[in-house]
């Protein structure tokens, strides 16, 4: 029974991997799109004003809805292109 498990989940592999490039071969793009931050962009202000009165970036993903590291890389963002 498991080689014809084995044998059948082969199978499914093949056929979901020909799926993929054919819909490639069409022009679908799969995954998320680079640069596309929409919600941390439009609070970006709000997170820098922030952390410029002394939250911590955990009390600050609290209030905004955010998750610690997306105000970490706001701000990291932030900081690298005030620099140069």
């Amino acid at each position: 029974m498991a080689g014809f498990a084995e044998f059948e989940r082969d199978l499914l592999r093949e056929r979901v991997l020909s799926g993929v490039k054919a819909a490639q071969a069409r022009g679908v793009v799969f995954g998320r799109r680079l640069g596309q931050r929409v919600k941390s962009d439009k609070l970006a202000p709000k997170v820098l004003e922030l952390v410029a009165s002394g939250h911590s970036y955990r009390q600050i993903g609290r209030l905004l809805n955010l998750s610690k590291n997306t105000v970490l890389a706001i701000v990291k963002h932030d900081r690298e292109n005030s620099k140069g």
